[in-house]
């Protein structure tokens, strides 16, 4: 297990796709897989219980979890000369979800926990996983991956964000001077998102927005993620303390409101996080902009250049207009964009979201909307999807251009 690397959270990975016999109960309700060599590299020989986290995820805000047990044997153990491992799990709501072809990951973490991972064939989340574990072809029969001895990535914002799609928190290295950045704010509570983003900005070095825009704007995303979990961790401490009573019973719809305030603050400060940092990138690198003005139909663009005047004004060129819509993730919301500025044919989008599935991205196309990553994330995209999307330094240079 190495820190701050895939391997502080997996040891290995089983992998595989699901067969109709796996699935379908009308045909057979084994509820096991055969324990063929690559699931004995990752269970070992001789009989063990494991406890289980079983996940289903597919989509936006689509996911179901259930716990229990995994238990790995040999139902040949008394013959002189053979052998026959066998996964047994019982019946849970995850893996009433799964259909033939989909995804099926068997992952063993440090604590020997094991986590049953299905997502559906074709899919972001498959592309995201696949990219994480670096799988190479995958077939109805299980692959193994070691992680610490093959692929260990570091992790970083990519690995990072995966990571939480699972519902795993990433543990942070640099907790005694992340708390010296925030000792201002631990006991007033979250400052504006502006100046959340200002600070984590002024507190992170070796990062030029004029030289390396791609790369700086996920560090400056990252750095301020670590500063926003931890000065969260510190309050939802407090106010846990704190209790929730009202009138000597226990507060339960407080307690239900609280969790949703938590939940929707994490949900609408990414959003804004990253138009902020895109904006002192662009102020650094002198181009000219509108942020969330009117267009048509109440329309309100994340970015509009050169600006929103010349938008209006029907003598200034069409094909000097250029539109950005900025989304921390895209799932299905990146239609949204499509509607906004009818001027402009084809739109233009920035997101943070890694390995979306091919299906999307040729949807996208089709809609003549350009996808725009950092330069990092193009690598969990397929080789098919890289050669058609855009780094923030190049669409910079466009703006710059028509500019």
């Amino acid at each position: 297990m190495q820190k701050g690397f895939l391997s502080q959270y997996f040891e290995g990975v089983a992998i595989k796709r699901l067969s109709t016999v796996e699935v379908d109960t009308s045909v057979s309700n084994q509820h096991e897989f055969n324990g063929s060599k690559p699931l004995r590299n990752l269970f070992g020989d001789g009989r063990r219980t494991y406890m289980a986290r079983f996940l289903w995820l597919s989509g936006e805000n689509e996911g179901i979890s259930s716990e229990g047990k995994v238990t790995w044997y040999d139902a040949r153990e008394f013959h002189p000369t053979r052998s026959e491992y066998r996964l047994y799990f019982n019946s849970n709501d995850v893996m009433d979800q799964a259909k033939e072809g989909d995804l099926l990951i068997v992952a063993k973490r440090p604590d020997e926990e094991i986590y049953m991972i299905i997502v559906p064939a074709q899919s972001t989340l498959e592309n995201q996983l696949i990219w994480l574990f670096g799988l190479g072809e995958i077939g109805f029969r299980f692959n193994f991956q070691p992680i610490e001895d093959g692929h260990d990535p570091e992790v970083d914002y990519a690995v990072r964000y995966i990571l939480e799609e699972m519902g795993i928190e990433v543990e942070e290295p640099d907790t005694d001077y992340l708390d010296t950045v925030l000792e201002p704010y631990l006991s007033t509570g979250f400052p504006t998102t502006s100046v959340f983003s200002a600070l984590a900005r002024n507190t992170l070095r070796d990062v030029s927005p004029l030289d390396d825009p791609d790369n700086t704007l996920l560090k400056w995303m990252e750095h301020e993620e670590k500063l926003f979990k931890r000065l969260e961790r510190h309050l939802v401490a407090l106010r846990l303390q704190e209790g929730f009573e009202n009138q000597d019973e226990t507060d339960v719809e407080g307690f239900i409101q609280f969790s949703l305030s938590v939940h929707n603050r994490r949900k609408s400060r990414v959003g804004y996080a990253l138009e902020n940092h895109l904006e002192e990138i662009f102020k650094a690198h002198g181009v000219t902009y509108s942020r969330t003005k009117v267009t048509e139909n109440k329309s309100k663009p994340d970015f509009l250049f050169p600006d929103i005047s010349f938008y209006h004004d029907l003598s200034f060129p069409t094909s000097r207009l250029t539109m950005l819509g900025v989304k921390s993730t895209c799932k299905d919301r990146w239609r949204q964009v499509l509607a906004e500025a009818n001027r402009i044919q084809t739109k233009h989008l920035l997101t943070l979201e890694p390995g979306i599935s091919e299906n999307q991205t040729e949807e996208m196309q089709a809609s003549n909307l350009q996808l725009i990553l950092p330069q990092r994330l193009h690598e969990t995209y397929k080789p098919s999807q890289r050669d058609w999307l855009m780094n923030l330094g190049s669409f910079i240079q466009l703006v710059k251009k028509r500019q």
